[in-house]
């Protein structure tokens, strides 16, 4: 069953919003989530600084250090998805610059990144790092296909 639209929240906080294509991304993150069997029940993603999340990192994680995400599920199982998504566009612009890759290109990564943690997937071992990158890899290619950044 595919979700609604209104399921997915896109929210900004001591931020400006990144310019991404809205409808686009949420069709994009309702198809992923549906490719693993699993349906939406609510994904808000928040969009923010450095500070925010790292304040975010410290207060619920024990964490002391900038990060480019941070995901919480709301319910034990994956299926079907309940959480939210932390993500510090200064943190993605700095990887972006790195990598010498679009901003849009590193900002898509780490939304399917978020998504992924969401469905069950881990990256705490080389294994499960190599599987995130590779479904990573493969949502990031049906973006490209629905439409032409």
């Amino acid at each position: 069953m595919m979700s609604e639209v209104n399921n997915i929240q896109f929210y900004t906080h001591h931020t400006e919003s990144p310019e991404y294509n809205r409808d686009q991304v949420i069709q994009w993150i309702t198809q992923a989530v549906l490719n693993e069997n699993c349906e939406i029940h609510n994904i808000v993603v928040v969009f923010c600084d450095d500070e925010y999340l790292k304040d975010i990192n410290k207060q619920y994680l024990q964490h002391d250090y900038y990060t480019d995400i941070i995901t919480f599920h709301y319910h034990e199982n994956a299926d079907p998805i309940d959480g939210e998504i932390y993500i510090s566009l200064d943190t993605v612009a700095d990887n972006a610059r790195t990598l010498n890759i679009p901003l849009f290109d590193e900002l898509h990564r780490v939304i399917i990144h978020g998504i992924l943690h969401l469905l069950g997937y881990d990256d705490k071992n080389a294994i499960d790092q190599e599987l995130m990158r590779e479904k990573e890899d493969y949502y990031l290619s049906l973006l490209k296909n629905q439409h032409e950044l």
